[in-house]
């Protein structure tokens, strides 16, 4: 999709909102990894294309959907408690856990302008706090909000609602980073622009919805005079997932 100047003009953006994963973090191919591990476990025979669909949604409701699809009769409290344990163990070693390439720098840019920023991702806060102790990313955020701590998860735009509201921007004023087609649509339902970051570990994402689609943090040097970004105050609260 072309940006185009006049749409990014009013109003100015004030805060940025990142999801994580597949965003921040090229995590999406260990998840990827991790969920067939457990789909198997629990005889759930989930195809490809069905997983990217669960991209950008919560555990809870990824997995609410699998035992209901397949049939499956374990608990979802049994379900759950042995794929997050199996996620956090594997993410607290895995060695390719890093930053996606040249995102720190467009961080560093929104920084130095004092622009405030958000992780709005569907991962529970533990691994919310895993990922940004181990990448170094959380002394960028002020805020960090996960899919558990609001009604509903994405494609529902509470999260990014909830966010603007900690963050103390108005949802017109804030730009979104994702790459799923649930976050889209969730940025967009919660009256956000959305740059669509086209992550290659995150499977077959329609993007289409957002305003702009990149493939490379490098393309933000090319719109980002575009993007009228204003400095915002951040609201004085302790807001720490």
């Amino acid at each position: 999709m072309t940006l185009q100047k006049q749409e990014w003009q009013a109003p100015p953006v004030k805060a940025v909102i990142f999801d994580m994963d597949g965003v921040l973090v090229n995590s999406e191919p260990i998840y990827f990894e991790i969920e067939r591990s457990s789909f198997a476990h629990f005889g759930a025979p989930v195809t490809e294309e069905e997983h990217h669909g669960y991209v950008g949604v919560t555990l809870e409701s990824m997995w609410r959907q699998v035992l209901e699809k397949h049939k499956l009769s374990f608990p979802l409290e049994e379900v759950l408690a042995y794929h997050q344990n199996n996620v956090l163990d594997i993410m607290a070693a895995h060695p390719e856990l890093q930053p996606i390439p040249h995102v720190t720098p467009w961080l560093d840019w929104l920084r130095s302008r004092q622009v405030p920023l958000a992780v709005a991702s569907s991962s529970p806060p533990s691994l919310i706090r895993l990922i940004m102790e181990r990448t170094g990313l959380g002394a960028f955020f002020s805020v960090r909000l996960s899919g558990e701590e609001v009604k509903s998860g994405k494609p529902a735009p509470d999260i990014f609602l909830q966010a603007a509201k900690l963050l103390g921007a108005e949802p017109s004023s804030c730009l979104v980073i994702e790459d799923s087609r649930n976050g889209v649509k969730a940025a967009k339902s919660a009256g956000m622009r959305c740059i669509g970051y086209l992550n290659p570990g995150s499977g077959r994402q329609d993007l289409s919805q957002a305003d702009h689609v990149i493939t490379s943090y490098l393309e933000m040097e090319a719109i980002r005079d575009m993007l009228s970004i204003e400095r915002l105050t951040p609201v004085p609260l302790d807001l720490q997932a």
